[in-house]
């Protein structure tokens, strides 16, 4: 069965880092679409970066940009989401996902099949 495991959350401060990994297990990352998502407290989901299946390309929310980098190495299964300037805003639920079709990031969360249950960023003085 896929298994997706999220870890590297934590408490930081505004302007601070955090680098979050997502370990797959049952599924490779490569010829799949695979990306970050993160649940605000009390809001719903969104994504944060995805890649491509389709063209390999990464695609960032226009909140992220310049800020968060997206990463993975297939040889180790494993995605990557560096944070650099963290804001509150950006404090969440973040979860890593796994969509089979290649268009899976322009369908944003609908596109990913499966799911980690996330890790928590808490960005806060």
């Amino acid at each position: 069965q896929v298994q997706l495991v999220e870890s590297g959350g934590g408490l930081v401060q505004p302007g601070g880092s955090l680098r979050l990994s997502c370990v797959v297990s049952g599924a490779a990352l490569d010829g799949n679409s695979f990306g970050w998502f993160r649940q605000p407290p009390g809001k719903s989901r969104d994504e944060v970066a995805c890649i491509s299946g389709r063209d390999g390309s990464t695609k960032y929310a226009d909140s992220v940009k310049g800020r968060f980098t997206m990463s993975r190495d297939n040889a180790k299964n494993t995605m990557y989401l560096q944070m650099n300037t963290l804001k509150p805003e950006d404090t969440g639920t973040y979860l890593c996902g796994i969509g089979r079709v290649g268009y899976a990031c322009d369908l944003w969360i609908y596109g990913m099949d499966h799911w980690g249950n996330g890790t928590l960023v808490s960005v806060s003085s």
